[in-house]
């Protein structure tokens, strides 16, 4: 059974309106319209409060819907995104805070005549080049999480 008509027949089983089950879950009475006419899904949150509010396991409510399935294979993908997406912003930023610094002490030395030595012992690989390679993978990891997430 799909899960318009699942929807449909436990709110009637239970002798509510529509308006009353939108009252109970927190959501207008024009969303319980839409997931019973199959225009719309609700999100994997509401299909929680309707398990317990129906008493049945989530399984039987998204089991004979491919549609809805798929909405909550979407819903998870987006719930992890932020996570990822914020490592790889981090990690750019990082990136951008080094090649400013770099610049800044290479300014400082070249007009000030200090002698601020950058990471002494380090190969000047490294040295030059870090800041770049954080920034081009925290770029290139938040763009992939577009790709896959999104």
């Amino acid at each position: 059974m799909i899960f318009s008509e699942q929807l449909k027949r436990e709110r009637e089983k239970l002798g509510w309106s529509q308006a009353e089950l939108a009252e109970k879950l927190h959501v207008s009475r024009q969303s319980v319209s839409k997931w019973e006419t199959g225009k719309n899904y609700p999100s994997i949150e509401v299909i929680i409060d309707l398990s317990d509010l129906f008493g049945i396991t989530i399984d039987e409510l998204l089991r004979g819907d491919d549609g809805l399935k798929e909405k909550v294979i979407q819903d998870s993908r987006q719930l992890a995104y932020p996570k990822w997406k914020a490592l790889f912003d981090s990690v750019f930023l990082l990136g951008g805070f080094l090649l400013v610094v770099k610049i800044v002490i290479i300014g400082l030395n070249h007009f000030t005549n200090a002698d601020i030595q950058i990471l002494e012992g380090l190969p000047k690989a490294v040295t030059n080049f870090l800041p770049l390679v954080l920034m081009v993978g925290g770029g290139v990891g938040s763009d992939q999480l577009k790709d896959k997430y999104i």
